[in-house]
């Protein structure tokens, strides 16, 4: 069986061409220390064969447990089209060179952001952060913004990824791609 995630490929295309709204977007599951599990929205920067790329700040709260337990949940969801996909996988720290080459693929006020907030982190006010961004915004005209060392690209490798799609008789069509040492399987699920 081939690699699914070309399948995921065309899914992602097919809902970017449909106008389906933040199609990159993906709802990211890890557990923290105490057992208890975390979820929150991060944007698909990249699908690799066989992987999928996001990239965050290595302080967050979320890289802090994938680097404690990198078992992770991912669930992408376009109503619009009926379509759903679910992947449990591993999510590792990628390479230095993807984090800078996917950070100075940001927009520069996404750049800018990166380094004024600690994402995660308490703040007394929103406006002293607003007032750094206005002044590295003037310091950085016409620049380029360097990686912070702490940016990072995380790689999530699949070992199951079911694709869901709605039918109007509630027969949903679920297929359940699962690895092994000998590659993928596929199985059809009963919705």
């Amino acid at each position: 069986m081939s690699d699914p995630t070309r399948i995921l490929g065309r899914w992602l295309d097919e809902a970017r061409d449909a106008k389906a709204p933040v199609p990159a977007a993906m709802i990211l599951a890890t557990v923290g220390g105490d057992g208890r599990p975390s979820a929150r929205v991060v944007s698909l920067k990249r699908l690799e064969a066989g992987a999928l790329v996001f990239t965050t700040g290595l302080w967050t709260r979320k890289a802090a447990e994938l680097r404690a337990n990198p078992q992770v949940a991912v669930v992408f969801h376009w109503p619009t089209l009926g379509r759903q996909v679910r992947i449990e996988g591993r999510a590792t720290i990628a390479e230095r060179e993807l984090a800078e080459e996917l950070f100075f693929e940001r927009p520069k006020s996404h750049q800018l952001q990166a380094l004024v907030s600690r994402q995660g982190e308490a703040i007394e006010d929103l406006a002293s952060l607003r007032s750094r961004l206005d002044e590295l915004e003037s310091e950085t005209d016409g620049e380029a913004i360097p990686c912070p060392a702490d940016w990072g690209a995380l790689r999530v490798t699949p070992n199951a990824i079911e694709f869901w799609s709605e039918a109007d008789d509630r027969l949903h069509e679920r297929r359940l791609f699962e690895r092994d040492d000998a590659g993928w399987t596929a199985t059809l699920l009963s919705p």
